[in-house]
């Protein structure tokens, strides 16, 4: 089973399919959208954190609540374990084409979020639903627009118990027990009792508990990697160059590590920079269709703000922390390599205490928006009656991905990843014209900024 899907996994993610798509496409709408991402990128930090909310429009949470459930989703141990392994398999330079899939990723995002609200609608709950599953039905004419969006639901509603239930539970589950000898048993009954609590209340719910839950948890960590690279300062001019010449030339052997070739270095460096961000695969429209807000371009500048957090920010700790402090040579992959980097850079055992906390807050900040992410494609696939037996079965999964050794968890995870993307991408550049013209209309107001 490990050999197939691997196989497939080098297929999706290989050369000629995926990884050109996603960075093609992203620029392609960079291009398109006149670089909006780079533009725009203060007004709508300072939007999404800040104001954080717009009164007297419609939707179900906040954008800001909107926002950070799209982070709690997307900030997991991706952002831990995904780029160590990343680098293990990819060396110095797969940081630098995660960094370019974030890049161009935040088009992608805000286009995704943009057609998420333009194309949204009431569910018989009361609710607002809206992502790619809604939008491409919607927007793409006739049977191409149907079939993208059933091929879209069908890998999503899988898709969340990979990359947003098992592969989280499993590495909690396994921290906790190297750490400080939780069994596993137990890391996976708390881990479902808190899952299904908070899933209980639905999109509300979500949202009250990510407002306040994800900016203690990305502080947390991103203050821990602060003292690692302030301690290793002399090193990072040198671990820079480092990443940007070896995503060109490929990685020698060094130490623990066998080197890696510039093929390598791209595909586990996109792989792992969408597992982390999620550009691309529609997931940004979900939650963004939840959001109150008087216009589908204000919801998307917001929303594209997740990808640089997530990538530019967190991810680059992550991978900085472990090449200035040299552990990528340890010949450690994974959680454990992070954590090593990070005791090697904190006193003490904060190390350990660090990487121990993120994993555990990141997954299960990434449980509950997955969560989400599920079930409204089930909704989509079978109507509402479906999601309460779906919560059931998502909240139980919990518990067997902590329990049981998944050694073929990640490369599932990619193949889903990649079946979501895939559908998404195509729509996206199907309808990239209708978002281009809708956009520029919008920001031909000079009072854009102001406008509700």
């Amino acid at each position: 089973m490990a050999s197939v899907l691997e196989q497939i996994s080098g297929i999706v993610w290989g050369p000629y399919l995926l990884v050109p798509l996603l960075l093609l496409t992203g620029l392609y709408l960079t291009a398109l959208l006149r670089g909006l991402q780079f533009r725009t990128l203060g007004w709508a930090l300072w939007y999404g954190l800040v104001r954080r909310r717009e009164d007297d429009a419609d939707g179900d949470i906040t954008h800001y609540q909107a926002l950070t459930t799209a982070l709690a989703a997307t900030v997991g141990v991706g952002n831990i374990a995904g780029v160590a392994t990343a680098i293990y398999l990819g060396g110095p330079g797969a940081v630098f084409w995660m960094w370019v899939t974030g890049l161009v990723g935040m088009a992608t995002k805000y286009c995704e979020a943009f057609l998420g609200v333009r194309f949204r609608r009431v569910d018989e709950a009361g609710e607002q639903v809206g992502g790619p599953q809604t939008y491409l039905r919607q927007a793409v004419p006739g049977p191409v627009g149907a079939a993208l969006a059933a091929a879209f639901a069908i890998a999503a509603s899988i898709a969340a118990f990979g990359i947003g239930n098992m592969v989280q539970a499993n590495t909690v589950a396994h921290e906790l027990q190297t750490q400080f000898g939780v069994p596993a048993g137990a890391t996976g009954l708390v881990l479902t009792l808190l899952t299904g609590i908070v899933l209980l209340g639905g999109i509300r719910s979500i949202g009250r508990v990510t407002a306040l839950f994800v900016p203690a948890m990305v502080g947390l960590y991103l203050l821990g990697a602060a003292w690692v690279l302030v301690a290793h300062a002399g090193a990072l001019p040198a671990t820079i160059a480092l990443i940007f010449s070896d995503a060109f030339t490929g990685t020698a052997a060094a130490g623990g590590f066998a080197g890696a070739s510039v093929a390598a270095a791209m595909r586990f460096g996109v792989a792992r920079g969408i597992f982390s961000n999620e550009s691309g695969l529609g997931t940004g429209g979900i939650a963004a269709a939840a959001a109150q807000t008087s216009h589908p371009v204000r919801q998307a500048l917001v929303s594209m703000t997740q990808t640089f957090i997530d990538t530019l920010i967190v991810v680059s700790a992550t991978a900085l922390v472990i090449l200035v402090t040299g552990s990528w040579t340890s010949g450690h992959t994974g959680a454990p390599l992070t954590s090593l980097a990070f005791s090697r850079g904190l006193p003490g055992e904060w190390g350990g205490i660090v990487v121990t906390l993120g994993v555990v807050f990141f997954a299960y900040s990434t449980l509950i928006g997955w969560a989400y992410y599920g079930e409204r494609n089930v909704q989509t696939l079978f109507g509402r009656r479906a999601v309460a037996p779906y919560r059931l079965v998502f909240v139980l999964a919990v518990y067997v991905g902590a329990v049981t050794e998944l050694q073929v968890v990640w490369t599932f995870a990619d193949i889903m990843n990649g079946l979501m993307a895939l559908p998404n991408l195509v729509g996206l550049l199907l309808l990239s014209g209708l978002v281009a013209r809708e956009t520029k209309a919008y920001f031909q107001n000079p009072d854009w900024r102001s406008r509700g």
